[in-house]
């Protein structure tokens, strides 16, 4: 049987979210989709994919569609390197290529939030995503987290597929109660 490559996966993650107006939907037929790629030949991922930053996880796009509803973006994450607390304003996939990614979510004591202020948010739980693991999130309630490698562990490389292009996203933080909207930078693909 073929490999089920990047282009075969951009196409059917296309087709799956034209279809399903309602994010659960899109992340519940984008996962099996996401293991495939996983379960696939890699070579699709260039060296330009996997570079890394010494100074911060690195976000480096693989694909993002024409008309902005797709993007995915292979993340390397060094000992060390965690992502602030932030939300996504989309849905998304997520696959490990390798190493263990930590997940540390937040939840807003008083229920949606709806203006940058006043944001009271208590820990939640905490998973490991293994090679080969998948995990998924969808807006509103936005999912709140922070992601990354402790120390003790090594290099993580991970793929993001979100349903728009996740060039922009809110930060919190915690201590003051507040959240602000952000641009992020990614390598080109």
């Amino acid at each position: 049987m073929p490999s089920y490559g990047l282009d075969r996966f951009i196409t059917d993650c296309s087709a799956v979210a034209a279809m399903n107006g309602d994010p659960a939907d899109c992340v519940l037929a984008v996962a099996p989709l996401m293991e495939r790629l996983l379960d696939s030949d890699r070579s699709f991922l260039r060296p330009e994919h996997v570079r890394s930053d010494p100074g911060h996880y690195a976000r480096n796009a693989i694909y993002i569609s024409p008309d902005q509803h797709l993007s995915l973006f292979a993340l390397v994450w060094l000992p060390g390197q965690w992502t602030p607390v932030h939300d996504h304003g989309s849905w998304g996939v997520v696959g490990v290529l390798q190493g263990v990614l930590e997940e540390r979510s937040l939840m807003a004591i008083d229920g949606a939030i709806t203006a940058d202020h006043g944001i009271r948010l208590k820990r939640g739980g905490v998973i490991l995503l293994k090679e080969n693991s998948i995990s998924s999130f969808v807006p509103n309630p936005d999912h709140i987290h922070l992601t990354g490698v402790p120390e003790t562990r090594a290099m993580a490389v991970t793929l993001h597929l979100y349903g728009r292009n996740m060039n922009s996203f809110h930060i919190y933080d915690v201590d003051k109660g507040t959240r602000r909207l952000v641009d992020v930078p990614h390598q080109a693909t």
